[in-house]
């Protein structure tokens, strides 16, 4: 697919560019109604291929769980764990700018299938929850107070290690959005263990010396507007002696792990993208 319509589905998605702007311009660049039409069906996730875990059939068990979060919140998410096993490493799961869908969903069961506790927590929770409309998910996103949602992330940290069968040590992994969130988590969270970003925003270099848990960073090497912050957060790093492994993943573009969006969706990069994940959390977490 053209780059270029990759770059405009990615402005979309992440800037105040409304739907009609964004056909208008996706039309001229695919050459007329038809083909901007086939182009959109392979950008936009198709949730019908998300679930590639099933819980009944991978000895996880799965629950909708709620814990308080900032100003009185009542904050949803999605937990999932291993049958049988006791003290486990628990994980917080961050979604993309569109809510918990089922694609996040899935990826928090593939932590789980990891051997971790992992929990999908819900953003959107103070709207009432991810609405099915990605559009309207992605509009109540821009909405959302960004002190009260760090703070309903940490309180997700804070659930997570006073329950009865976690061992006391917790990670995080985002996506896009999330893993903006995930810089954040690891910024304000002295006691997290391992922070996980894919693609995410880079957080201000004045608040990097408070991080203390080990950091991996993934980036694809088409995506211009996150990367532009690779330097300076990696120079902050340095300074500060944060350990970290950042990698930067040639011709993939943002979003390469999301298998429900074909256009950008990269396999391998995907795959080796979480082995390295899972590598990390296996270190840290037990």
């Amino acid at each position: 697919m053209d780059q270029r319509i990759i770059n405009l589905f990615d402005e979309y998605t992440h800037a105040p560019l409304s739907r009609k702007e964004f056909m208008a311009r996706l039309i001229k660049l695919a050459g007329g109604t038809a083909l901007a039409t086939a182009a959109l069906a392979v950008l936009e996730p198709g949730y019908a291929r998300a679930a590639t875990i099933v819980t009944d059939q991978q000895n996880l068990t799965e629950s909708t769980i709620t814990y308080p979060g900032a100003a009185g919140t009542t904050m949803q998410a999605y937990l999932v764990r291993p049958k049988g096993k006791k003290k486990l490493g628990s994980v917080v799961v961050i979604h993309e700018n569109r809510g918990l869908t089922p694609h996040i969903k899935d990826v928090t069961r593939r932590v789980a299938q990891a051997g971790y506790l992992a929990l999908g927590v819900d953003a959107l929770s103070v709207f009432g929850g991810t609405p099915a409309d990605e559009d309207k998910g992605r509009e109540l996103i821009g909405k959302l107070d960004k002190e009260q949602n760090l703070n309903n992330y940490l309180a997700a940290l804070t659930y997570l290690r006073g329950r009865q069968d976690v061992n006391g040590k917790t990670g995080c992994v985002g996506f896009c959005w999330g893993g903006g969130m995930a810089n954040q988590l690891a910024v304000h969270d002295p006691q997290l263990n391992a922070a996980v970003a894919y693609y995410g925003q880079q957080p201000a270099a004045e608040g990097v010396p408070t991080i203390k848990a080990a950091l991996m960073l993934h980036y694809a090497g088409l995506d211009e507007r996150i990367d532009a912050g690779i330097p300076a957060y990696e120079a902050a790093l340095k300074a500060a002696n944060v350990p970290c492994q950042l990698f930067i993943y040639p011709g993939v573009n943002h979003a390469f792990n999301n298998d429900t969006s074909p256009a950008r969706y990269n396999a391998e990069a995907a795959k080796l993208a979480w082995d390295r994940t899972l590598g990390l959390f296996k270190k840290q977490l037990g």
